[in-house]
C-alpha cells in the first residue's frame, strides 16, 4: 500500500526545522541555512543540484538522501517551502526556489489559500496549487504517483499538519550539530504522534544524526 513520507527533514539540536524571520534572504529563517549543510556535503546532493560529485567519497548521509527519492511519485508541500510571497500570488513570475529545473521530476501539490493555475518546468516537475486542504492534496498526490508512494515536504507547519491528521506512515529526522533557539519547532503541538511510530534506524555521521520513524 502507497505510503506518505517525510524524508532528509532536517532540525537543529533543540528541535527547530527552521530559524526565525523566514523571508526571501533567509528562506530557512535566520541562521537555519546550516541545518542542510549535511545534504550539500554530499555526493548525492551535489548530484541533485546538477553538480559535478566526483570528488566526493560516498558515506552513511548519502544513503539517506538516496533512500528518499527512491518509490516516491509525487510530492506534498507548504506554501513556505515554495516560495516566500505570502497573501495573494501578485508576482506571477515566482515559480519556485530552485530554478528552472527542480529536483522533483514529478507533480509537486503545494498547499495554499490562493489560486493558481499549474506551472510546468524542465525535468518532469509540475507545481499543482491545492486550496482545499491536506486530504484534498493527499488524494491528488497519491493519484498522480500511480502505485508508488507521497513524499511530505517542508515546512513545519506543513508536516505538522499531517502529523496532527495521523496521515504520516514514515519519517526520516536529521538532526544536525546546530542550535537555533527560536523559529519553528517540528514536533511543537502535534500530540502524542511518538506513540504511533517505532525507531527503525537510527545511523550517525560527521555532519548529522538520522532517525527513521515509522507505523507498525
Amino acid at each position: 500500500m502507497p505510503k506518505l513520507r517525510v524524508h532528509s527533514f532536517s532540525v537543529s539540536l533543540d528541535g527547530y526545522g527552521a530559524g526565525p524571520g523566514q523571508n526571501l534572504e533567509n528562506p530557512l529563517g535566520v541562521g537555519g541555512r546550516p541545518l542542510h549543510d549535511w545534504v550539500f556535503a554530499t555526493a548525492a546532493g551535489q548530484q541533485m543540484l546538477g553538480a559535478d560529485a566526483s570528488g566526493i567519497e560516498p558515506a552513511v548521509d548519502d544513503d539517506f538522501i538516496i533512500g528518499g527519492v527512491e518509490g516516491i511519485g509525487a510530492t506534498i508541500m507548504g506554501r513556505n517551502m515554495f516560495g516566500p510571497i505570502r497573501g495573494s500570488w501578485g508576482d506571477e513570475q515566482w515559480d519556485g526556489w530552485w530554478g528552472p529545473n527542480p529536483p522533483y521530476h514529478h507533480d509537486a501539490f503545494v498547499l495554499t489559500h490562493h489560486a493558481r493555475s499549474p506551472i510546468t518546468m524542465e525535468g518532469g516537475t509540475t507545481f499543482h496549487f491545492v486550496t482545499d486542504g491536506i486530504d484534498a492534496a493527499l488524494q491528488r498526490a497519491f493519484e498522480s504517483a500511480g502505485g508508488k508512494d507521497v513524499r511530505l515536504g517542508g515546512g513545519v507547519s506543513t508536516v505538522q499538519q499531517y502529523l496532527r491528521a495521523g496521515l504520516v506512515d514514515e519519517m526520516h529526522i536529521a538532526v544536525a550539530p546546530v542550535v537555533l533557539g527560536g523559529g519553528e519547532r517540528l514536533f511543537d503541538d502535534v500530540g502524542t504522534f511518538v506513540d504511533g511510530y517505532d525507531c527503525v534506524q537510527l545511523a550517525t555521521s560527521g555532519p548529522s544524526a538520522h532517525f527513521r520513524l515509522s507505523k507498525p
